[in-house]
């Protein structure tokens, strides 16, 4: 497979299954308990505060990310796993429309940003960069109704080198059902844009992002994986937010689902920054 060619959202590739599989299962009760980059490290699913639950959900996108299994697939598995748990309450559970809704939020968002952060791990292979060491813009095809600024950037064939700041913020997807993607390439050919929109730096104090990026998606998924303190440092910003007890019960519930040695250097971490 070439790195540069575009893999479907429903192709799982090696790397995908390895950023996802590494995720650590953190309960929380909020959506926005953790930002950006600290998706990188944790599968969270808001509403869930059980280990057992948050695992269970876990594999069951494990497993659509492994197969290529469809959304129908994975409600069926949402069902019998909130079933078997007994979990009630959580947000969109009173209608069929509201399941409908926080069923497709949690798999097409750990589908796509899986898919992108495989293939952020693709394009920053050391072989590729040095034989294609430009990144392109592409917006797709066949969105009922594009965002604008997405389509302006594919259209453009915007082609920068992979390591631009625009990158940082911009590597999609930048929103929710965006699929947009990136290609290598050797370099810019005639006519396409090689500098970001005038203005693409602004920070729209509405959402606290850049133009053309939604609340929250201002990140580069992946980039942040191969951090080896990244996840002790989403654990320990959990936790200091939490009472006393309700930290120990949180940390209790995250070691359990951490393997030992990884588990060592949080500790580690949380000591040294105490």
């Amino acid at each position: 497979m070439t790195p540069s060619a575009r893999i479907g959202f429903n192709q799982p590739f090696p790397e995908q299954l390895a950023f996802f599989s590494k995720k650590v299962s953190l309960p929380t009760d909020a959506l926005d308990a953790i930002t950006k980059a600290q998706h990188d490290h944790a599968f969270v699913v808001a509403g869930a505060m059980r280990a057992d639950l948050l695992n269970d959900l876990h594999e069951a996108v494990t497993q659509a990310i492994a197969e290529g299994g469809t959304i129908a697939q994975f409600r069926t598995q949402f069902d019998e796993i909130v079933s078997r748990h007994g979990w009630e309450g959580w947000v969109g559970s009173d209608s069929k429309a509201g399941r409908t809704w926080r069923t497709r939020v949690i798999y097409q968002t750990n589908m796509a940003t899986s898919y992108s952060a495989g293939r952020w791990a693709q394009l920053n292979d050391p072989d590729l960069l040095a034989e294609r060491p430009y990144w392109r813009y592409v917006h797709a095809d066949g969105v009922a109704s594009p965002r604008p600024l997405h389509l302006a950037w594919g259209q453009s064939r915007l082609t920068l080198p992979h390591d631009h700041p625009w990158w940082k913020t911009h590597y999609p997807p930048n929103g929710f059902g965006c699929h947009c993607y990136v290609i290598a390439v050797r370099g810019p050919k005639p006519g396409d844009a090689t500098l970001p929109p005038i203005g693409w730096d602004a920070l729209n104090s509405r959402t606290g992002e850049l133009p053309g990026i939604d609340k929250g998606w201002g990140y580069a998924p992946g980039a942040t994986a191969a951090d080896p303190l990244g996840l002790a440092r989403v654990v320990a910003d959990k936790s200091r937010s939490l009472p006393f007890e309700l930290a120990a019960d949180f940390l209790a519930e995250v070691k359990g689902g951490v393997e030992p040695g990884l588990w060592a250097e949080v500790e580690r971490y949380l000591a040294s920054t105490r």
